[in-house]
């Protein structure tokens, strides 16, 4: 049975939120698992490991959730009726993630950093056509190949499957805006937000 599609700014603010850190934590948890293999349960219990693995996924998510906005302003624009409207609303979605996401205390200049962030990225990228998922540039790609907790040495031509995984899972991410989201009201309902 098809589900009836939703204009909620609410479901579509938890839908932003759930799949930025979805994004973030899949690809990197999935990739240390494959790379340890027989280890990865052990490395889990080991400070050494799981202190970057920690760092990295959360590094990871604060520009995750970023790439996920911007994905979803490229699905939204070409369906409002004043573009530059949609900037702050999702700006302000993704911020409001970040902030109940219990980013650690270390990390939280760069959480407000990346907050600081979003809403310059998104009026930037409005500045040219919308892009397709598979083209929008992706800041979470450097920061996840910067902070991974394998070292590059024993990664050295994995880098296009790592980050083809990344970008596999902000396509599905769209697709499943597709599936759920009625983007004409959606467009609407956020532009009418207040700031």
């Amino acid at each position: 049975m098809r589900r009836t599609k939703s204009a909620d700014t609410d479901r579509f603010a938890a839908f932003l939120a759930a799949r930025g850190a979805y994004l973030a934590q899949k690809t990197v948890l999935d990739y240390c698992a494959v790379k340890l293999g027989v280890n990865w349960h052990n490395a889990l219990h080991d400070p050494v490991f799981t202190t970057p693995l920690t760092a990295c996924r959360w590094r990871t998510y604060l520009a995750a959730q970023g790439d996920v906005a911007a994905m979803a302003e490229a699905w939204l624009r070409p369906h409002a009726a004043e573009p530059a409207r949609l900037v702050a609303p999702l700006a302000g979605l993704a911020a409001a993630a970040i902030r109940t996401a219990g980013v650690p205390d270390d990390l939280s200049r760069e959480a407000e950093a990346a907050i600081a962030a979003l809403a310059p990225r998104l009026s930037r990228l409005q500045l040219a056509a919308p892009r397709k998922v598979t083209e929008l540039p992706m800041e979470a790609a450097p920061v996840l190949l910067e902070t991974l907790p394998i070292h590059p040495n024993l990664r050295k031509g994995e880098t296009p499957s790592i980050l083809g995984a990344l970008r596999m899972h902000l396509v599905s991410a769209e697709q499943d805006l597709e599936r759920q989201f009625e983007p004409v009201p959606l467009a609407a309902a956020l532009a009418a937000l207040p700031p």
